[in-house]
């Protein structure tokens, strides 16, 4: 169909082939979703920015080991990851987690009543809270799953691990959080 954007398949494959406006659609397409990434991952927006900058820099050096037909979004998200990983063991951080994306807007087309927004607040951030106290493992599945609404394959990658290790981890971790909010 004419005007619409290649698939991030196609091209990554024109971009292994040195084409620089591909890539320039790529980052383009993707630039939110890693800088999100590196966000939940580094707790940082400074950290972030950089992790994601320096992702896509290695992603275009990494172009020629790309498996051509591969999706590009967890090939990238991975490399984002891994910077995002380096930067924060390097750096020595344990910062709070801070997810705005959740606490971003209620749900529905209905303007909560002020009572209703600051009950909804404080779920949010009864839930934020939660999270910030799992370990690191089980914050970063439970954000790439629902917070970044990855697949199960999407995040096993960002994650670098199998898929059934993200199943396990992931029913771990949600059971971790019912737990907390049962005590």
């Amino acid at each position: 169909m004419e005007g619409r954007p290649p698939e991030d398949a196609a091209l990554a494959e024109r971009a292994r082939r040195g084409d620089t406006r591909a890539f320039e659609e790529l980052v383009r397409m993707y630039q939110d979703i890693a800088f999100r990434t590196a966000f939940l991952l580094t707790r940082s927006a400074a950290d972030a920015e950089d992790a994601a900058q320096t992702g896509f820099v290695k992603a275009w050096a990494a172009l020629p080991r790309f498996r051509p037909g591969a999706p590009f979004k967890p090939w990238l998200l991975r490399i984002v990851a891994n910077e995002a990983h380096n930067r924060r063991r390097a750096a020595g951080r344990r910062a709070e987690l801070v997810l705005r994306a959740a606490a971003a807007q209620p749900p529905g087309d209905a303007a909560p009543s002020p009572e209703g927004a600051a009950l909804e607040r404080e779920r949010r951030l009864e839930l934020l809270e939660r999270v910030n106290g799992l370990d690191e493992r089980d914050r970063d599945v439970i954000a790439c799953r629902y917070f970044l609404e990855l697949s199960e394959q999407e995040t096993a990658e960002v994650l670098g691990v199998r898929r059934g290790t993200v199943k396990s981890r992931t029913a771990r971790a949600l059971a971790r959080l019912e737990e907390a909010s049962e005590s």
